[in-house]
């Protein structure tokens, strides 16, 4: 069989043997090849830094120099603008060597550039799903026209939208702009970590009529290097991390921004260069990272999840993760960030200061090694983006009839476990709460959604989440700095409070809170921000189960440093006689008694809510690894007792007793759409976000 390579266009094959200096393409990029351009559509699996871009670029390209287009004929979509930033150069070189062009649109990208592009349109738009909803719904964008010749559609880090509200949204933009072409658009998504591909391939092909691959060549053996440490305090962790990464280009990946900046603070203290990367951190200072550190040779960047997907930042010797990340997924993405080099091994030191997030990083390492990576759930009820995308059809085409609303969402796969009765029942909602009012059989924005969303020509109304309130940071001069969050912000006082931000300690010398902006300076020495989450974060069910295992076997494996080892055993003799039954041990504690479950936090938090409805004075907290009952008296026989009477099918097939359940969860806000929901639908919302009934009820033994 001919190979790809020769079954690309001439121009296209001179230019990557001239230009790139390239003689053959990897096995990826072949199979890939004869995929795309026999037009199917596909998900490309390989490792960081193993071709994805190439394996689907090339066949884009190829196709577009055998049938020209003045219009966009090749959308690249990234799920982070930094992405996006890191890309530019290298798909500006392979789209200029065949006389193409590409332009970058995201929300940092100036209107001139913009309006340039709307003159000129180039072959490959790069770009965002939340810029592109700006494209449908803004009147200064004729959509119709400029993606009418739309071919493909490639999907960077597929993986990181697929299964949330993002991924939802963007399949909803994709189908509207399939709408607009003449043909039926191909769609490419691209990943290196993703446990269900199958699953994916099938979400992200959608409407389209075209058949569908998986793409995943045999991957080469790579070696690894791993290392688990412990201490037990955060500044000598931070003493450990500048050690290590003396002399040497690497990446600390920490769990939050506080312990980031916290990191960061030590590491500068110890003489390392060290540089800073998260949300918070301002776009300029973010930029600066990247370019300083991929020209330097000795310096750390400190992250958050925001340096995880394939930004480049140049050869990297080291990956420190402190802690544990909360997935198989997230470890492979973080350490496939260094063996770029031959002969080098792709690495990871996790520097632990507890004894369960040294459990938690083995147990990682175990689940990798058995080659299991999380699924990506997709859902068929995704409520907010259903509610984002009416709104948002409503605004581009100046009122919208329900049964066309209705006919675009019921394509959407994340869209499809809805009924039109469903669908009917909330937009008599939206009628009655004045959501939308109904002129001439067209649903338009009402004066409640004109309220909520009409700021600044409806910009709010572009993406399907929202950020906290948060306020910039710039310096004296103007520069910015990054941004603090209102409830950090509202304990700081003029002249006094210091903060830690970027990785520098900074005085606040002036706040405004009519325009949101604080003025600061360096300072000598900062107080660490108080970031968090306001909702919980569930470790799986696969990930606490391999935990329990780690806890159960005697070995010792040989990527356990000496520091960490002493913690392992007595971890292991602590939870001795309480992991041999399947379903979780039972121990007396001090205040009651508590079941070892093991089994992640949204089955054991549904455990937790079914024994609150037994009608008992106790009260029941729980986590990823167990659930506790609390009270006077208390005991393992009380508990037991307890547990035996969750195994009664009628209690889990009893609707009217989870729909109480529902009623009384906490409300947290998971959608900026929350307000102008029916009840029931949030109730809906808050029960798939925190419990899991059927897992539940696998996980015992009644399903």
């Amino acid at each position: 069989m001919a190979s790809a390579f020769s079954r690309l266009h001439p121009r296209l094959q001179r230019a990557i043997v001239d230009r790139l200096g390239w003689s053959s393409l990897r096995p990826v990029q072949e199979e890939s090849g004869h995929a795309l351009l026999d037009g199917h559509n596909a998900v490309i699996l390989a490792p960081t830094a193993g071709g994805k871009t190439e394996a689907s670029m090339f066949p884009a390209l190829s196709l577009m120099l055998s049938h020209p287009t003045d219009r966009v004929g090749v959308l690249y979509i990234a799920p982070i603008k930094a992405l996006l930033n890191n890309q530019a150069e290298r798909l500006g070189r392979y789209t200029e060597m065949v006389g193409m062009r590409r332009t970058v649109w995201h929300g940092d990208v100036g209107p001139s550039q913009r309006k340039r592009f709307l003159r000129e349109p180039t072959e490959l738009l790069m770009t965002t799903p939340e810029s592109l909803e700006v494209q449908l719904v803004s009147r200064k964008v004729d959509a119709a026209d400029l993606f009418s010749d739309l071919r493909m559609v490639v999907i960077d880090e597929v993986h990181a939208l697929a299964g949330s509200d993002r991924g939802a949204h963007l399949m909803s933009v994709l189908e509207r702009l399939a709408a607009l072409s003449v043909h039926d658009v191909q769609r490419v998504g691209l990943s290196a970590t993703v446990g269900n591909p199958d699953a994916i391939l099938s979400w992200l092909t959608g409407s389209s009529r075209r058949t569908g691959l998986v793409i995943d060549p045999p991957k080469p053996p790579s070696r690894r290097q791993l290392l688990v440490t412990w201490r037990p305090m955060l500044d000598d962790l931070a003493r450990d991390a500048a050690t290590i990464a003396r002399g040497k280009k690497s990446l600390v990946f920490c769990q939050s921004r506080a312990v980031t900046e916290s990191i960061a603070d030590s590491l500068r203290v110890a003489g390392t260069p060290v540089f800073v990367h998260h949300s918070a951190v301002s776009k300029e200072e973010r930029e600066d990272v990247e370019a300083s550190f991929h020209k330097g040779r000795e310096a750390c960047i400190v992250c958050t999840s925001t340096l995880e997907l394939g930004i480049d930042v140049g050869d990297l010797d080291l990956v420190l993760q402190t802690e544990a990340p909360d997935s198989v997924g997230s470890f492979l993405q973080r350490m496939g960030r260094t063996g770029r080099r031959a002969g080098q091994a792709a690495n990871t030191t996790f520097l632990c200061t507890t004894g369960w997030t040294v459990l938690q990083a083995l147990a990682l390492i175990d689940l990798a090694r058995q080659g299991w990576v999380e699924d990506v759930g997709v859902t068929g009820r995704c409520w907010p983006v259903l509610v984002h995308q009416l709104l948002a059809m409503s605004l581009e085409r100046e009122g919208i009839p329900a049964d066309v609303a209705w006919a675009h969402l019921s394509c959407v796969p994340d869209f499809q476990g809805f009924t039109r009765a469903e669908f009917d029942s909330l937009v008599e909602h939206f009628l009655a709460e004045r959501v939308f009012e109904l002129v001439d059989g067209r649903l338009l924005l009402g004066p409640v959604a004109e309220k909520r969303f009409g700021r600044k020509n409806f910009m709010s109304l572009y993406a399907v989440f929202s950020s906290p309130v948060a306020y910039t940071v710039h310096t004296a001069h103007g520069r910015p700095v990054g941004t603090l969050s209102q409830s950090f912000v509202d304990n700081l006082v003029e002249g006094v409070s210091s903060f830690l931000l970027g990785g520098r300690a900074w005085r606040a010398l002036q706040l405004d809170h009519n325009l949101r902006a604080i003025t600061a300076e360096p300072a000598p020495q900062g107080r660490m921000p108080r970031w968090g989450g306001m909702t919980p974060q569930f470790l799986s069910l696969e990930l606490c189960q391999a935990i329990r295992e780690v806890l159960r076997r005697e070995d010792m494996p040989p990527y356990v440093h000496s520091s960490a080892s002493d913690v392992l055993s007595d971890m292991r003799t602590r939870y001795d006689g309480l992991l041999d039954a399947p379903k979780g041990g039972f121990e007396d504690v001090e205040d009651g008694a508590t079941w070892w479950t093991f089994a992640g936090g949204r089955i054991n938090a549904t455990l937790a809510r079914a024994l609150d409805t037994l009608g008992e004075s106790w009260k029941v907290t729980t986590d990823n690894m167990f659930v506790r009952l609390i009270g006077d008296g208390v005991s393992v026989v009380d508990l037991k007792k307890a547990v035996r009477r969750l195994h009664s099918v009628e209690m889990w097939s009893d609707d009217a007793l989870w729909e109480g359940i529902s009623e009384g969860l906490p409300g947290y806000r998971l959608s900026k759409f929350q307000d102008i929901l029916p009840d029931n639908v949030v109730r809906e919302m808050m029960s798939a976000y925190l419990l899991d009934r059927e897992g539940a009820m696998q996980w015992l033994g009644v399903a």
